[in-house]
C-alpha cells in the first residue's frame, strides 16, 4: 500500500540551489534578509546577492572549482548564507561541521569529505587552523572580524567583487550539500544531497508553509543541521522573509528577540519545549506576532506542548524528516494546524510517497497498524559518499528506509511511534552508540561495552553506558574518559558496571534487553 500527499505534485525546476533560492532576492532590494539577534547587525537582499556573488568570484580566483568541497564550520550569523552561497555559486560542495566538535571529530569530518577549504567563524579560529593542518586541507578563511591566527579573513576574498562563475553543472547529480549524518546504522558518512534533491525539498516545503516576506523567522536551531539548513535558513531566505539569527538557545535572551524582532514562525527542538514551558519571562513579553511554532528533529511530548501553547497564545506542530531526505517527508500544513492533533506529524508532503512495512521485510502491514516507514521522492539523497553498502542497505528500489516505526490513523495522518534504529537522540542531536562503544573499548580496563538511549529530562534522550572491567575504574574516570574525545552532546550520561553484555549468536548487541532490565 502506497500512501500520497493529499496536495498536488509540484513542478521542479531544473536549477541550482542558489539560483532558487536567491534567484529573485534581487527583487528584494533593501528588504532585511537576515538580522543578529544578538548584535542587531543585518544584511539586506541586495547585499547577500552581492556578497555571494563576490564570495564565488573570490572562490574561483583562490582555486576552487566545481566537484570541491568546501567545508563551513560556524555558529549562526548572517555571514554564514554568504559563505554558504557564494561556495554554491562557485559550483562546490559544502559540508557543514558542528563547531562544537572535537578536533578529532572535525578532521575525520574534514578527511572523510576531501576538503579543500575550511571557512570557520573567527570564535573558533584556533580549532581551525589546526583541524584543517591535520587533515590537509590547503586554505582557512574566517567568518566575522580582522585576521586571527594567522588566517585571512572571508571577507577578503569579497574585496575584488564579483560576477560569480558559471559553473557547468548538472543540478540532478550535482552533489551542493554534504552533511555527515548516522543514518539508520549508527555509523557517522557523507550524506550526498544533490541540488536537485533540495531544490524539491524546498519546494515541496513550500507548499505546505508558505512562507512570504511578510514572516520573520527565528533560527536558533544551527545552520549546520539539515533543519536548520533547509527548513528555517533556505526556506526563509527562499520566501523573502527575515531571518533572525542566534548563536545558541537561551531562554531569555531567545524570548526577548522573539518579542523584539516581532518573529511570526519559530522553530523548536524538543529539549527548548520544556525550558520555554518553565519560562518566566513568557509572561512579561508580547509575543502576540507568532503564527506557527514548528517542533522537529525528535518526537514532542505532548503534556508539556500543550503547555507551552496556552503560554504562548500560538499552536505548536510536528514535522519529520531525516538528513537523507533533505529532510522533510511530513508536514503539518498551516492551513492544518488547528485542525491536527498535537503529536502527529501531518501528512506526506507533495511528490512524496510513503509505505509501512514490516521491520526487516518488504511486506507492507495492514492499514491502521504500525510498521517502518519507508519514503520515495525527490528529495531523498543520491547515497552515502564512498559507502555503496550502506546506501544499498538504506535504499531500495527507489524506498528510503527511515528506520523509524509509524502509524497512520483513519484520517489519514501520520504518528511516530517508536525508532527501530540504535540512534539516540540527545537534544535533536544524533548519537551513535558505536561510536561511544568504541572510544569506551579503547580504556584500558573496558573489555566489552554497550551504549543506549535513556529517558532524560532534559535532553529527550541520553547515552548510558553498560561495561565490562578487568581493572578498578570508577563512573566519574570512564565518563570523563570519554567526554575528552567526543563532542559535548554525545557525552555518557551515566555508567553501569555489568558481568558481560548480552549479544545475539551473531554477536550483535541486545540493546533492548540492556534497556528492559534498566
Amino acid at each position: 500500500m502506497i500512501y500520497r500527499s493529499p496536495l498536488p505534485d509540484i513542478e521542479i525546476p531544473d536549477v541550482t540551489l542558489t539560483e532558487l533560492v536567491l534567484g529573485t532576492a534581487r527583487e528584494s532590494g533593501d528588504k532585511i534578509a537576515l538580522v543578529d539577534g544578538t548584535t542587531g547587525d543585518s544584511l539586506t537582499y541586495a547585499e547577500l546577492v552581492e556578497a555571494a556573488e563576490a564570495g564565488a568570484a573570490g572562490l574561483h580566483r583562490a582555486g576552487v572549482r566545481p566537484g570541491d568541497v568546501v567545508a563551513l564550520m560556524s555558529h549562526n550569523q548572517p555571514a554564514y548564507a554568504i559563505a554558504l552561497h557564494a561556495v554554491i555559486a562557485a559550483g562546490a560542495t559544502v559540508t557543514p561541521i558542528n563547531p562544537v566538535l572535537t578536533h578529532r571529530e572535525v578532521t575525520g569530518q574534514l578527511t572523510a569529505a576531501g576538503a579543500k577549504v575550511l571557512i570557520a567563524a573567527n570564535t573558533v579560529a584556533d580549532k581551525a587552523v589546526e583541524v584543517a593542518a591535520a587533515a590537509g586541507v590547503t586554505r582557512v578563511f574566517l567568518l566575522g572580524g580582522d585576521d586571527v591566527s594567522g588566517a585571512p579573513s572571508f571577507e577578503t576574498l569579497l574585496a575584488e567583487g564579483g560576477p560569480a562563475p558559471d559553473p557547468d553543472l548538472d543540478p540532478a547529480t550535482a552533489v551542493a550539500v554534504l552533511p555527515f549524518s548516522s543514518g539508520t546504522t549508527g555509523t557517522s558518512k557523507g550524506v550526498r544531497l544533490t541540488h536537485r534533491n533540495l531544490v524539491a525539498n524546498l519546494l515541496q516545503t513550500r507548499a505546505g508553509w508558505p512562507i512570504g516576506p511578510d514572516d520573520v523567522q527565528a533560527a536558533v536551531l544551527p545552520f549546520f543541521h539539515i533543519y536548520g539548513f533547509t527548513i528555517i535558513l533556505n526556506s526563509g531566505l527562499l520566501g523573502g522573509a527575515t531571518v533572525v539569527t542566534l548563536p545558541r538557545f537561551e531562554v531569555g535572551g531567545y524570548l526577548a528577540a522573539l518579542a523584539r524582532y516581532r518573529v511570526t514562525r519559530a522553530y523548536f527542538a524538543p529539549p527548548m519545549l520544556l525550558a520555554l514551558a518553565r519560562a518566566p519571562e513568557i509572561d512579561e513579553l508580547d509575543l502576540s506576532s507568532l503564527r506557527y511554532v514548528l517542533c522537529g528533529a525528535a518526537p514532542m511530548d505532548v503534556e508539556v506542548t500543550e503547555r507551552l501553547e496556552k503560554r504562548l497564545g500560538c499552536l505548536i506542530r510536528q514535522g519529520y524528516g531525516m538528513t537523507e531526505a533533505s529532510p522533510g517527508t511530513h508536514q503539518v500544513f498551516d492551513a492544518e494546524f488547528p485542525a491536527t492533533p498535537t503529536g502527529s506529524v501531518g501528512r506526506l508532503s507533495p511528490n512524496t510517497e510513503a509505505r509501512l512495512v514490516r521491520p526487516g521485510t518488504d511486506t507492507d502491514v495492514p492499514p491502521g497498524e504500525p510498521g517502518e516507514l519507508l519514503i520515495r521522492g525527490p528529495q531523498v539523497m543520491a547515497g552515502y559518499l564512498g559507502n555503496p553498502r550502506a546506501t544499498a542497505e538504506t535504499i531500495t528500489d527507489g524506498w528510503l528506509h527511515t528506520g523509524d516505526m509509524v502509524r497512520v490513523d483513519d484520517d489519514g495522518l501520520f504518528w511516530v511511534v517508536d525508532r527501530i534504529k540504535e540512534l539516540i537522540k540527545y537534544k535533536g542531536y544524533q548519537v551513535a552508540p558505536a561510536e561511544l562503544e568504541s572510544v569506551l573499548l579503547t580504556h584500558p580496563a573496558v573489555t566489552d561495552a554497550a551504549v543506549v538511549g535513556v529517558p532524560h529530562a532534559e535532553g529527550g534522550e541520553a547515552p548510558r553506558a553498560y561495561v565490562v572491567t578487568t581493572g578498578p575504574v570508577d563512573e566519574g574516570e570512564l565518563m570523563m574518559f570519554v567526554a575528552e574525545r567526543v563532542a559535548p552532546y554525545k557525552k555518557v550520561r551515566e555508567v553501569r558496571f555489568v558481568d558481560e553484555i548480552p549479544k545475539s549468536p551473531t554477536g550483535k548487541i541486545l540493546r533492548r534487553v540492556l534497556r528492559d532490565g534498566a
